[in-house]
């Protein structure tokens, strides 16, 4: 159930069964020369809308303007800074916890989010210490889980690479629009392992810099490998394994206390 298309009333009567909501994390920039300026909250949000039927829980709006100041050279791209998401993200927290949430599943989809939801989390754990105030955070990316991974090494191995993924492009042409261009055939820059460990969490430079080392904005990625099919294995399989990770966290307690996040 997605939480802005739902009443105060029916929001009311499902914190009777369950303490637990959804919170997607995406962005707004440049994914290379196919890829959509939404892709990260286009693959958050289907991922998240197959977890909410399956786990029939509650889903939040997406917070869809996030870091991406490396990407600004790029029309399109939309930044703002980590600390202003994550006094958001924490104000969304805050909001929800109030009416009585206390279980924050953050799905996330893209790599710069970390840190400042991070932050969130280890402020919140400090100042819900007290008995009976405790609240729990968990976070993960879409692409991170094992059966997730797998497939994207078995798709793309290393072409895979950092940014305009071809296993986010795929899920984008899966559930909506499929882009060609010239300027996407040929594959990228290969990326060194040192790099991808220097630059993981999406830690790029200046956005001038980034942009004449990245032309077309992919970092490593082949993303023309994408297909919809591929696309719809990916989403199906990040969907299972979240559905199940979102169970486990919420647990068997009818108002999702378990005790371990």
């Amino acid at each position: 159930m997605r939480l802005d298309t739902t009443t105060w009333l029916e929001v009311r009567d499902y914190l009777d069964r369950s303490r637990g909501i959804i919170i997607l994390t995406g962005s707004t920039e440049q994914h290379g020369p196919i890829g959509l300026i939404g892709t990260d909250t286009i693959c958050a949000e289907n991922v998240a809308v197959g977890v909410g039927q399956i786990a029939d829980c509650l889903v939040a709006p997406t917070l869809a303007y996030t870091p991406a100041p490396f990407n600004l050279a790029f029309p399109g791209t939309v930044s703002i800074p980590a600390g202003l998401f994550e006094v958001l993200a924490r104000e969304v927290v805050d909001s929800l916890r109030s009416q009585g949430f206390c279980r924050f599943y953050f799905l996330n989809g893209h790599g710069a989010n970390l840190e400042p939801l991070n932050s969130v989390k280890r402020a919140l754990a400090q100042s819900s210490a007290g008995p009976g105030s405790r609240i729990c955070i968990r976070i993960r990316s879409w692409w991170a889980f094992p059966e997730v991974s797998s497939l994207r090494d078995r798709f793309y191995g290393e072409w895979e690479g950092m940014h305009a993924t071809p296993s986010e492009v795929a899920i984008t042409q899966a559930v909506g629009r499929r882009v060609t261009a010239k300027a996407a055939e040929l594959p990228p820059e290969r990326l060194s392992q040192a790099f991808v460990r220097a630059h993981a969490g999406d830690r790029h430079g200046p956005p001038d810099v980034h942009r004449a080392r990245f032309p077309d904005g992919r970092v490593g990625s082949h993303s023309a490998l994408a297909t919809p099919e591929q696309g719809r294995e990916l989403l199906n399989a990040a969907i299972s394994a979240a559905a199940a990770d979102y169970l486990q966290f919420i647990g068997d307690d009818k108002h999702g206390r378990p005790s371990e996040s």
